[in-house]
């Protein structure tokens, strides 16, 4: 897959925290666009709706649960969005509808309808649309983020290939 624009396209994953599922989307979303060998072409990035986290790296759980499957966030550090990623990113996409109503709440007008939820772009494997917090629960809602972003991450891949052809 080559994408024939010169200009690269910008994805922001956000989440509440920015320590959990932004992340973890930044990571495999960053991994299978190396695969795919579009690194120049794809510009991948995380942010959180809330301040809690700035600077810290992301919760050890979803690192270590990340880096099972051979992905890394060691270089990853929270921040908050910016008012500029509105005009900076050609996708933003939130984890969940509460973080996609702060989007919409901040998103200057001439940006109306670009913050979405990352979960339309999954093949339908997982039926609800958005990817749950795993962050007060056991390993497992580690896992299960895991799989429902791999899956979204391969369709947002081929629907930025697709409008780049």
């Amino acid at each position: 897959m080559i994408i024939s624009q010169n200009k690269k396209t910008s994805v922001l994953f956000v989440c509440m925290g920015n320590i959990c599922r932004s992340p973890t989307a930044d990571a495999v979303f960053k991994h299978i666009v190396r695969q795919a060998g579009l690194e120049r072409e794809i510009f991948v990035d995380s942010a959180g709706t809330h301040a809690y986290h700035i600077g810290e790296p992301p919760d050890r759980r979803a690192q270590n649960s990340a880096l099972k499957r051979g992905y890394s966030m060691h270089d990853l550090r929270a921040r908050q969005v910016a008012v500029s990623d509105f005009a900076d990113f050609h996708y933003i996409l939130a984890m969940d509808s509460e973080n996609l109503a702060c989007l919409d709440q901040w998103c200057p007008g001439r940006y109306n309808g670009k913050p979405e939820l990352f979960m339309r772009y999954s093949k339908g494997q997982y039926g609800n649309l958005e990817v749950p917090d795993p962050y007060f629960g056991g390993d497992q809602g580690f896992e299960q983020v895991l799989d429902m972003i791999e899956e979204a991450s391969q369709g947002l891949l081929e629907h930025i290939c697709s409008q780049k052809a």
